[in-house]
């Protein structure tokens, strides 16, 4: 049950926004082994002048927030930032221009289905990958 926030500093077409937040989608599919159901990305422009990022980068600088369950080994936030690296850049965003950040939450501190602690239900999938 990742939540993803993606954020840019300019705007892109409808289409390619779409693009975008599928690659960050197939990117959790193939390294979280979320279910199929499980999508919840956001999608933010920002105005230049209110995104200063560090220097050398372009107008295609990507910063990609993802809150998950903890739980989830090295090995798999390697393949997670691999895939979403991969995928954006069909998009046409260099990987030069991508910062991703994971938020480890631990499963308690996530209320579900109707404000039960994640850690108390069978969530339908693995989060130890």
């Amino acid at each position: 049950m990742p939540l993803a926030k993606i954020e840019v500093r300019r705007s892109w077409p409808p289409d390619q926004v779409q693009s975008i937040i599928e690659a960050i989608y197939l990117a959790q599919r193939e390294a979280l082994k979320v279910p199929e159901r499980d999508r919840q990305i956001r999608f933010f422009e920002h105005k230049p002048e209110h995104f200063h990022v560090p220097p050398g980068k372009t107008e295609n600088f990507i910063l990609v927030e993802i809150a998950l369950f903890a739980g989830r080994t090295l090995e798999t936030k390697r393949s997670l930032y691999q895939a979403i690296i991969k995928n954006l850049s069909t998009v046409g965003i260099a990987p030069d221009d991508i910062f991703i950040v994971l938020h480890d939450i631990p499963l308690d501190n996530w209320g579900i289905r109707g404000g039960v602690p994640a850690s108390e239900v069978d969530l339908g999938f693995k989060v130890d990958v």
